[in-house]
């Protein structure tokens, strides 16, 4: 079915920058200021829609599926980015949270901007990597891009769970079991989806994610606690993080983590409650991961 692209809200003009080539440097700033306000409020707007995806991610994480980010150019780089990002920050294995972008990974550094219509390597992509129990999310913001859609259709024959982000959800519904579709207007640049339709892809992203690992146990309060300690500022954070849940100093917390060989977790639970590694890991599998439980007790 044809598209016209010239109707989409991500291709139309924003009467507001019509002059955007004469105004000062100040006033330009100011204008994208203005304009970038609009999104976090175009982002709660959609708040029931994230919470429905977040509970389909939240079901293929629990039966040991995975989460696809899938998408072309900046879509596509923003979901690497947060698939980057959850095993440094949640201790997530590499595999659980995956990125697809179209062109492959040479693309994240590289535009290929023909390759957000070859369907065929959408389709190749999903069959080799997503299958039942998974979760995917297709990230366009025109949602139209045909390497989403293919990217989409693919993955709900495999019996995965689907989500479609964008910032236009005309037809998103046939494509997908959720579709988040914030309103953010038109780019100041028309047609520049990297802007307002990116920032909001962002902030989504970031719910997503954050959400799914906060149900999932990875978080205790407002603390990363499963945190992975790989660099000096990291080793810090868990000894920060031992201390203050466990009440305890930093030679116990130390003794605790080395004793734990680099588990945070399971140091907190020596530490709080006393026990060895073994016994410390046994209770986190016993309730699931989810530190509040297990201190708790």
């Amino acid at each position: 079915m044809a598209v016209n692209y010239a109707r989409l809200p991500t291709e139309q003009p924003n009467p507001r920058s019509r002059h955007l080539d004469r105004l000062t440097t100040t006033q330009l700033l100011r204008l994208i200021n203005q304009e970038d306000a609009m999104v976090p409020h175009a982002v709660s707007r959609v708040l029931p829609q994230i919470a429905h995806a977040i509970s389909l991610i939240i079901a293929s994480l629990r039966e040991g599926g995975r989460v696809f980010f899938l998408g072309a150019g900046t879509s596509g780089r923003l979901g690497v980015i947060e698939a980057a990002e959850c095993p440094p920050t949640f201790n997530t294995p590499s595999s659980m949270v995956q990125a697809i972008i179209a062109g492959g990974p040479s693309a994240v550094f590289r535009s290929r901007e023909g390759a957000e219509d070859d369907r065929r390597a959408a389709q190749r992509a999903v069959d080799r990597h997503v299958r039942a129990g998974d979760s995917l999310v297709g990230i366009a913001a025109s949602g139209v891009t045909p390497f989403v859609e293919e990217g989409l259709r693919t993955a709900r024959k495999q019996g995965a769970s689907t989500v479609l982000l964008t910032c236009s959800a005309s037809g998103g519904r046939r494509l997908a079991d959720v579709v988040i579709a914030p309103r953010v207007g038109p780019e100041i640049l028309t047609g520049s989806t990297r802007l307002k339709a990116g920032t909001a892809t962002k902030l989504v992203l970031n719910m997503l994610t954050i959400a799914s690992m906060v149900r999932m146990g990875k978080v205790y309060g407002h603390f990363m606690v499963d945190v992975r300690p790989t660099s000096r500022k990291l080793r810090e954070r868990a000894l920060r993080l031992i201390q203050t849940i466990a009440g305890t100093s930093r030679l116990p917390a130390a003794s605790s983590l080395r004793r734990a060989h680099g588990d945070t977790k399971v140091a907190i639970v020596m530490a709080s409650l006393h026990v060895d590694a073994a016994r410390a890991r046994h209770l986190l599998t016993q309730h699931h991961g989810l530190l509040r439980h297990v201190l708790s007790k």
